[in-house]
């Protein structure tokens, strides 16, 4: 079993930063009004921020960074790793990480990687700095979470289009000896990566002249192979059975009330089919899942960090707050993660 607890190890703060473009559902032409309605109303994504062609998942992962940084007080030469979550970077190689260390004036001795993890990328993120922090040998880490998903797919693709917003989040977590245990609960079916996938582009198929024909589906789905697809049928059934078995048996290992131990769950804003199908299965209290993909759409890896952001803030300012996250995803992985935070430093979200 994947499974840790991480030790000495707390968040300090959590930022994020969003496109100004925003982009209703109405917008989008191959829907009509009638459509459009019905897509708001059972996907729940309304509203998405899109950002420009030219700007990248690590120009927002930098503002955002670059406001926490501000707000906690953080030298710069202070942070000693520094990870980036994303499955949108500047190049194929090299690694981004490296890009934002030099952009960020961070100091050479900062240890740098690339996450390309997906929806799941916030808790690998938080893992594995975890790890690195919780012997004291390095005592600050900087998480930059974000993606521009939507620029992944074909625009003649409807059943992928809508689902996605642009954003960029930065997390920091430092060596703590009197921080709460980080408990998390990792899984992965490799059987399923065909669900969720970029069929061309890579080293297995690399992209050709037919990588870039476009084929049509049916139902409004018309896409080329160099573009991800989603198989949906498949990504539901599998969003609402593994994910939801493994936060129940994560409640009764711990022996964990969910309507007494946690604050919030926070649960991958995948769409609102999905995340009600998990809370009714899970019986979870209506009043503690937090919701923002009618206004952010499926933000990846930074779904959850954004939804700290957005509907905690005034709690995690001031309080002590027990949060359970799931997220599932690419791979097709899926996880669990429990922590109790303490007041941190949330600033107000940049618009870019």
């Amino acid at each position: 079993m994947a499974r840790w607890k991480i030790k000495n190890v707390g968040m300090k703060g959590v930022s994020m930063a969003v496109p100004e473009n925003v982009v209703k559902t109405s917008d989008f032409d191959f829907f009509s009004q009638e459509e459009a309605e019905v897509f708001d109303n059972t996907v729940g994504i309304r509203r998405r921020h899109i950002g420009p062609d030219n700007m990248c998942a690590s120009d927002m992962c930098q503002a955002a960074a670059e406001k926490l940084l501000e707000e906690l007080g953080w030298e710069r030469d202070s942070i000693d790793v520094l990870l980036f979550e994303s499955v949108t970077g500047d190049y194929r190689t090299p690694p981004t990480s490296c890009i934002l260390q030099d952009r960020l004036a961070l100091s050479e001795n900062c240890f740098c990687m690339d996450i390309p993890m997906g929806c799941c990328g916030c808790m690998y993120a938080i893992t594995v700095a975890g790890n690195l922090l919780t012997t004291g040998n390095v005592k600050r880490a900087l998480l930059l979470i974000g993606d521009t998903a939507l620029r992944m797919g074909s625009m003649k693709d409807k059943s992928r289009v809508p689902l996605f917003g642009d954003c960029g989040t930065a997390i920091a977590l430092e060596y703590d000896e009197a921080a709460n245990d980080i408990v998390v609960d990792f899984h992965t079916y490799g059987k399923g990566y065909e669900a969720l996938m970029t069929p061309h582009g890579g080293f297995r198929y690399p992209a050709t002249p037919e990588s870039f024909e476009y084929e049509d589906f049916g139902n409004g789905i018309v896409r080329a192979p160099i573009h991800t697809l989603i198989n949906g049928m498949n990504v539901f059934s599998f969003a609402i059975s593994r994910p939801p078995k493994s936060i129940e048996s994560f409640l009764a290992d711990y022996n964990l009330d969910r309507n007494v131990d946690i604050d919030y769950f926070l649960i991958h804003q995948a769409n609102k089919m999905i995340v009600d199908r998990i809370v009714k299965k899970l019986k979870l209290p209506q009043e503690k899942v937090p919701y923002n993909l009618e206004e952010f759409g499926n933000l990846g890896g930074a779904s959850i960090p954004s939804l700290m952001v957005t509907r905690l803030r005034g709690q995690l300012l001031s309080k002590e707050t027990t949060l359970l996250m799931s997220s599932f995803g690419l791979g097709l992985t899926w996880g669990t993660m429990w922590m109790k935070t303490k007041p941190m430093i949330i600033p107000e979200i940049v618009i870019m």
